[in-house]
């Protein structure tokens, strides 16, 4: 760990687009005015899931309060590239992660020990909190917790899958997945092709990567939404639409409920 954490600069990890060569106070400057994306995609998904969390819960707003939070950091992160920074960037995607594995987590995937939802929650927060902790010693936990969720999260995306019949359905998971594929090839080949694409004079894939991940996280989300919607409140009718152009099924998907007079769900 650095002697001053706050400092420009002392983040351990440097990406492939030059530094300050925009701004005397932005260290990367597309990678920072990249995350905006972040902070319009956030408020949208809120106001379009509205009515299915007003039926699930409320809380599935702060899924995407934190997803606002991720953005924010990320731009402070890239900013300054200060070792502060990219804590903050990686503990807020870890903390995404864990309130949306609370709230939506299918209940049959439960661990056999796992009692209720709540329950559940309380053994993520505490792992992501332990988490914490631990990247506050060594940085590198984080990177592992997070490799091992992706991981994860593919496996029950899998599995999910594998029981489901709506063509709508699998084609939002397929998209999905294509979404990722694009995403981390951008920030893999940042990493480790930053010599090519400078000589090329084009050091953009990482912030190509954050419009490409804030669309995978809608896409994922949603399909994440519907499948917790089938098992917590089937009687609800959830079906996944789009927008802008919902009749043609282009844009950003989210869970829409098309039967309203229901009690809230509690888990």
């Amino acid at each position: 760990m650095p002697p001053n954490i706050f400092a420009r600069q002392s983040s351990e990890i440097d990406w492939c687009e030059g530094n300050y060569l925009h701004s005397e106070y932005v260290a990367e400057y597309y990678n920072t005015v990249s995350n905006v994306v972040f902070l319009l995609v956030g408020p949208l998904m809120m106001y379009l899931l509205h009515p299915y969390a007003c039926t699930r819960s409320l809380a599935v707003h702060l899924v995407w309060l934190m997803f606002i939070a991720v953005g924010i950091f990320s731009m402070y992160y890239h900013m300054t590239l200060s070792y502060m920074g990219q804590l903050l960037d990686e503990l807020s995607i870890l903390w995404v992660i864990a309130v949306g594995y609370s709230i939506w987590f299918p209940r049959p995937c439960f661990p056999y020990f796992i009692k209720n939802r709540n329950h559940f929650g309380t053994v993520i927060f505490t792992l992501a909190a332990i988490s914490t902790m631990l990247s506050f010693v060594k940085p590198a936990v984080n990177a592992y917790a997070l490799n091992c969720i992706t991981f994860h999260i593919l496996y029950i995306i899998v599995k999910e899958m594998r029981k489901c019949s709506n063509h709508r359905i699998l084609n939002l998971a397929l998209v999905s997945f294509c979404l990722w594929v694009v995403a981390i090839s951008c920030w893999l080949s940042d990493r480790l092709f930053c010599s090519f694409w400078r000589r090329i004079n084009f050091c953009y894939l990482h912030s190509i990567w954050h419009v490409f991940i804030c669309i995978t996280v809608v896409y994922s989300n949603t399909l994440f939404a519907y499948f917790d919607a089938m098992y917590e409140i089937p009687e609800s009718q959830p079906q996944v639409d789009y927008w802008p152009l919902k009749s043609l099924r282009i844009g950003l998907p989210y869970l829409s409920i098309t039967k309203h007079d229901i009690q809230r769900k509690i888990c």
